[in-house]
């Protein structure tokens, strides 16, 4: 994914500091869904700043083995188990922020190692 906020791989420059997820797109409003069985582990605040509340949100995830968060996401819920290809929630307003950008799910490992070999 490459638009003019920048490209979506793991380690891709964002001005002075390296990219420490994955962009999976999503269209604005899509549900979204489990990658594998999960356990849900807790809502997540994705931004401090005000201007980017409508996407201000997403989801600590637990599962094979992995600690992973989902950026951008409602959930449904924050606690819990899912299963592969249950909806976690909903994909939210990218372009109410970012006009132009390609909307996605921010995929990051908990220890920021790249998430791309699992997805």
């Amino acid at each position: 994914m490459s638009d003019t906020w920048g490209q979506g791989h793991y380690g891709a420059r964002r001005g002075s500091r390296s990219h420490q997820g994955l962009d999976i797109v999503c269209s604005d409003g899509s549900d979204v869904l489990a990658p594998f069985d999960v356990t849900l582990n807790g809502k997540l605040t994705v931004y401090s700043d005000a201007n980017k509340a409508a996407i201000n949100s997403g989801i600590n995830l637990r599962g094979a083995g992995l600690c992973f968060k989902l950026f951008y996401v409602n959930p449904d819920r924050t606690s819990g188990s899912v299963r592969k290809g249950e909806r976690i929630g909903t994909m939210l307003p990218m372009q109410s922020v970012y006009r132009g950008i390609t909307s996605h799910v921010h995929v990051q490992m908990c220890d920021k190692s790249d998430p791309t070999e699992y997805f």
